[in-house]
């Protein structure tokens, strides 16, 4: 018996050190899959400000849960089991599934940005009234937790590319601290910009003058933040929607865009010396940023087609 129990003890231990290896490797996976995602989530984090503005102070916070909620469950629920069952059943579903997210992202920013330049509204904004304001709520969480849901679907596609050779366990242990960590770390920072204004009016009014300082920079800057990341956010969707669809087009078979991206983005760099990979990167952000504002605004144009045939036709 004691031979037994030794031996069965031994057994444990060695399961238990397999586990930590296991988590180790799950750790690292996750840190590599985030990173890949970065840019995603930095759209993210500025689109998700925008659907919090013509709120009073005390429904921010509830009104940001409620969103991350929303995206949490996108994460978990359905596009965790769904990756998973794709890349195990049908990865070859994966490239094209990724490009129709890629493409609403396109055609989104490309409606800011047409609306900007011309100054033409598309359905309603927030400059209309707001005769129903829990309605109104209910409506900005909804359309929130619809954007998410693209931008959700393409950080857990990214992350799932880097571990798409790991066991299924691995994998799906992987994308769901992936899941959480960023969801944690983009509503977390949405919660800070969105009550910038509230913690600068608590910090002047303290006695210290370093708190009023950085209380009164933490005002001034509010407005500013809020509106860079309203233009932030829309290029963020062109840049985020075009890359996806030019490196779905290369996955494809078609790498004329991709090709010519690269080569102009490696020209950039080869004349910027010191600064060349970070010039690298730009030109090839920008370059992804015009080719999906092109593409974008084509399905604009054929979405507006079809709406006013149908409107006429009623």
């Amino acid at each position: 018996m004691p031979s037994g129990l030794v031996a069965l003890l031994d057994d444990v231990s060695v399961i238990a050190k397999l586990a930590a290896s296991s988590l180790d490797d799950v750790g690292m996976g996750a840190a590599k899959a985030g990173s890949k995602a970065a840019g995603v989530v930095i759209d993210d984090a500025a689109v998700t400000p925008a659907y919090v503005t013509n709120f009073t102070p005390d429904r921010e916070l509830p009104i940001i849960y409620a969103i991350a909620r929303g995206s949490l469950r996108n994460k978990l629920l359905v596009l965790l089991p769904l990756a998973l069952a794709l890349s195990e059943f049908l990865p070859v579903a994966i490239t094209p599934l990724l490009m129709i997210g890629g493409l609403f992202l396109c055609f989104e920013g490309a409606e800011k940005l047409i609306e900007k330049l011309s100054g033409e509204k598309h359905g309603e904004t927030l400059a209309d009234p707001i005769e129903d304001m829990a309605a109104f709520e209910r409506e900005r969480i909804s359309g929130a937790i619809r954007t998410d849901f693209i931008l959700s679907a393409e950080i857990m596609a990214i992350a799932l590319a880097e571990v798409a050779a790991t066991p299924l366990l691995e994998r799906a242990m992987v994308l769901g601290v992936v899941a959480v960590a960023i969801t944690i770390a983009v509503y977390g920072a949405v919660a800070f910009i969105v009550k910038m204004d509230d913690i600068g009016l608590h910090l002047a009014k303290r006695a210290g003058a370093t708190a009023q300082m950085v209380g009164r920079m933490l005002l001034w800057a509010m407005p500013k933040l809020l509106a860079a990341l309203s233009s932030i956010g829309t290029l963020a969707m062109l840049w985020v929607g075009g890359q996806i669809i030019v490196h779905g087009l290369h996955e494809l078979g078609l790498h004329g865009p991709s090709d010519l991206i690269h080569g102009v983005a490696a020209a950039a760099a080869s004349v910027a010396g010191g600064a060349g990979a970070v010039v690298e990167w730009l030109a090839g952000a920008a370059l992804s940023a015009v080719f999906g504002s092109v593409l974008g605004a084509i399905v604009a144009v054929a979405v507006h087609f079809v709406q006013k045939a149908r409107g006429k036709a009623h």
